[in-house]
């Protein structure tokens, strides 16, 4: 028998901005949810947020994290279309009733405003803060503390960076919150109210890695550069001026480096000669700085092509650094290369680079569908989902709730 996508029949309803509700939206539709993305009329905040497509000047970030999805769009500055919203979250059906937003300190979507409708609802809302205050991904990093063990070992400098991570781990975990309350639900018949702070979250994950406790017993950790911490692992630049990124994680792995450059004697002596076990993760960070000045010279005398072939064949733990453009052109070159990517038309843009969820079920990717025009499912979800018919409509069209 073949079984179809784990959260088909399962319907959400997404009013978010930005990258964590949507992202959890893209993640739950490429499940098989039935995804309702609501926006104001005319776009939310988001909808045009950059980069933007140079043919059309469409949002590629817009179009990208909001495909799968079904799009409503509604005059959210209106009470009638501020209660549309509520009817959407809240209508009946047992894998219905599950809403996600960001919309803090709107009352009016508040817990129980929607618990008043339905009392077994699903809430799931993003915060900047737990304490109600403002954050994004960009000032939970500065305050986590990751921007000061970021960058060059000779610069003080905080350094950013341009991955979103928090908001993406954040989208995360709404669809794990998702998926727990749903369940939950089953078996109990208990709604759920579910915040998830921003700001937790980041402290939460670098908690879990044990770095604040490394900084509670010893201080800052001293910049690395591109070195790794506790291991070695550091890029190397080739012939051609490229670069590629080693790592050595098991003894395996540290032989295989000896083996494919040629230096398995002088890595010898230099264990000998410091006295250091190159054997371990901390013999081996304790040497990197000499340890890659025995290496470099063998990548600087080689071609990229010659290096890959190389560490290929001799098992080592490495990768290529590629810029975006570059995975672009491979991508163009052999689409079949990195088979989570897919190509895409994309109504108002077209080809656009996507992707399929990382997650293969019974062997599968997902596929990936292009994002709906901006509320072009208003009508059809009304009809639908609420039952509204030919008048309903009409009426709030002619009262501008919904788009002419």
């Amino acid at each position: 028998m073949e079984l179809g996508a784990p959260l088909a029949g399962v319907r959400v309803v997404e009013f978010a901005s930005f990258v964590a509700g949507p992202s959890a939206g893209l993640a739950l539709a490429q499940l098989g949810a039935d995804v309702i993305r609501v926006d104001q009329l005319g776009g939310n905040v988001d909808h045009r947020r950059w980069p933007l497509s140079t043919a059309t000047g469409e949002s590629l970030y817009w179009n990208s994290l909001n495909r799968e999805k079904r799009s409503v769009a509604l005059n959210l500055r209106e009470q009638a279309g501020r209660d549309l919203l509520l009817e959407l979250a809240t209508a009946p059906g047992p894998d219905a009733g599950i809403v996600v937003d960001n919309a803090v300190g709107r009352d009016w979507l508040a817990y129980d405003a929607l618990a008043a409708r339905r009392s077994d609802v699903i809430s799931v809302k993003v915060q900047g803060r737990a304490d109600g205050g403002g954050a994004v991904d960009y000032t939970v990093n500065s305050s986590s503390g990751v921007a000061t063990m970021t960058g060059p070992a000779d610069s003080s400098d905080p350094v950013n960076h341009v991955l979103p991570a928090w908001d993406l781990l954040c989208g995360q975990q709404v669809v794990s919150a998702v998926l727990a309350a749903l369940r939950r639900r089953d078996r109990t018949g208990a709604g759920a109210q579910i915040e998830i702070a921003l700001a937790d979250v980041a402290l939460a994950a670098v908690a879990d890695l044990g770095w604040y406790s490394e900084a509670a017993e010893r201080g800052d950790r001293v910049r690395h550069g591109n070195h790794l911490y506790g291991a070695f692992g550091v890029d190397f630049a080739t012939a051609d001026g490229d670069h590629v990124m080693v790592a050595v994680l098991t003894p395996r792995q540290w032989a295989a480096v000896g083996a494919a450059t040629g230096t398995a004697e002088s890595l010898a002596a230099l264990a000998d000669s410091s006295g250091s076990d190159l054997s371990t993760d901390e013999g081996r960070y304790a040497q990197r700085a000499q340890i890659e000045a025995l290496l470099a010279p063998w990548f600087a005398a080689r071609s990229t092509s010659d290096v890959h072939s190389a560490l290929t064949a001799a098992g080592v733990l490495w990768g290529p650094y590629r810029s975006t453009a570059q995975v672009a052109a491979d991508f163009a070159a052999n689409p079949g290369g990195e088979p989570v990517l897919a190509r895409l038309d994309q109504p108002g843009i077209g080809p656009v680079i996507s992707a399929n969820s990382p997650m293969r079920i019974d062997d599968a990717y997902s596929g990936t569908r292009p994002a709906a025009a901006l509320g072009a499912d208003t009508e059809a979800v009304l009809r639908e989902v609420l039952g509204h018919g030919d008048a309903d409509v009409a009426r709030l069209r002619e009262a501008g709730i919904i788009a002419v």
